[in-house]
């Protein structure tokens, strides 16, 4: 008879967990972004979006943007929503994760406050220079901007930009001031005036601007080349010790059901083997990658780990 009634229990426990999967979604969905409109990672987020509107059933899915505080006011936002997956961050995970690092008291605790989702792609930050220069090889700038001292400057974007910068002037051993852009737009027509020397931008936009004939990218931060854009060399491969690959997430508040969580990374993971999606991550600079919810989350705690070093190695100062 116990027996009987403690699986009774169970099970009338576990239908409330079921009945929201089912009814999920049953209102509109909103994903947030934390860069500006017109940034590659709002490009990346709204050809998502569409992809996962797609799937959900005919709800509106909407796209914000919530920029600024290096990612955390976007981040803060999606924490302190309800847990109901109808709040999702579309986020880089290295972005997510340098919160924990780049603030002396992080506004969050990111891997207790958020439950990540899924992963969407693998992509490198780039080095570029403005495409009417002189300079073609890495070894070019590098010569340029020692020759210049602090009197040369460059454009930063996002948290990755700023500590590859950072950690290219370390190895290379130069003075070149850091630029800070809220993104990666705002920073093109300094670029091309050439009041900046090179930017360490995102490869959504300096792929795109490479095919207009705006900039020319000298290398990715990746441990290997980008399957895409074979072409372009690796800071490694050039004797620059310097990985700082990133990757695009899906993130929703801790306390999400898991059956909820579960729908929603099968929505990315089946966008992902879309051949369109894959052009698109592909024309991005970037390879689809597909996790687990849980891979994802333990994907983030190592991040947090990895980006307490970048930003001691490149010795940027704690903000707050």
């Amino acid at each position: 008879m116990f027996r009987r009634t403690f699986i009774a229990l169970g099970l009338a426990a576990a239908l409330p967990l079921c009945v929201q999967a089912q009814d999920y979604p049953g209102k509109d969905i909103h994903i947030i972004c934390t860069f500006p409109a017109g940034s590659g990672a709002d490009i990346l987020v709204r050809f998502m979006a569409e992809k996962i509107k797609a799937q959900a059933g005919g709800v509106t899915v909407l796209v914000e943007n919530k920029p600024g505080a290096a990612g955390s006011i976007g981040t803060q936002y999606v924490a302190r929503a309800p847990a109901d997956g109808y709040t999702i961050l579309m986020d880089a995970g290295t972005t997510i994760a340098s919160i924990m690092s780049r603030f002396k008291q992080p506004p969050i605790d990111v891997a207790k406050d958020l439950q990540m989702v899924a992963t969407i792609n693998r992509q490198a930050f780039m080095i570029v220079v403005d495409a009417k220069s002189d300079i073609k090889t890495l070894d070019q700038l590098t010569a340029k901007l020692k020759a210049e001292g602090s009197n040369a400057s460059y454009a930063a974007a996002a948290n990755s930009g700023m500590v590859l910068g950072e950690l290219y002037k370390q190895a290379a051993k130069l003075e070149t001031v850091q630029v800070k852009y809220e993104s990666a737009p705002a920073s093109l027509n300094d670029l091309l005036s050439g009041r900046l020397a090179f930017g360490t931008l995102d490869p959504v936009f300096s792929l795109a601007q490479q095919r207009e004939g705006r900039l020319r990218v000298l290398a990715v931060a990746s441990s290997e080349r980008i399957s895409s854009i074979p072409d372009i060399p690796t800071l490694k491969e050039l004797g620059l010790p310097i990985d700082v690959t990133t990757w695009f997430s899906a993130a929703v508040p801790a306390g999400t059901p898991k059956p909820v969580v579960d729908k929603i990374n099968g929505w990315f993971n089946a966008a992902l083997t879309q051949k369109d999606t894959v052009k698109f991550l592909n024309d991005s600079g970037g390879d689809p990658w597909a996790n687990t919810p849980e891979t994802t989350q333990q994907m983030l705690i190592k991040a947090i780990a990895d980006w307490r070093e970048f930003i001691r190695i490149a010795n940027i100062p704690p903000a707050g």
